[in-house]
């Protein structure tokens, strides 16, 4: 399993349980991950840790200074 973190504009789009599907972007010499349709958005990531899973699962979101944050977990493991 992996988890990434996503910063949310606004509270209330996205439920603990919920399952969600990112959308991978890439940038010259990384990617980033938004989850659809455009509720959240990850930092960006060298290519080495590229998701290999576009389905995940929010485990949590959290409310801090700097707004909405919402952790996703993907199931990575190999067949």
């Amino acid at each position: 399993m992996r988890t990434m973190e996503f910063k949310m504009e606004r509270q209330g789009l996205l439920e603990v349980g919920q399952e969600v599907t990112v959308m991978e972007s890439p940038l010259p010499t990384s990617y980033y991950y938004t989850i659809v349709p455009a509720i959240a958005m990850s930092k960006n990531y060298p290519a080495y840790e590229r998701l290999k899973s576009t389905q995940g699962i929010v485990k949590e979101i959290n409310q801090t200074s700097r707004g909405y944050y919402t952790i996703v977990e993907f199931d990575e493991e190999e067949p």
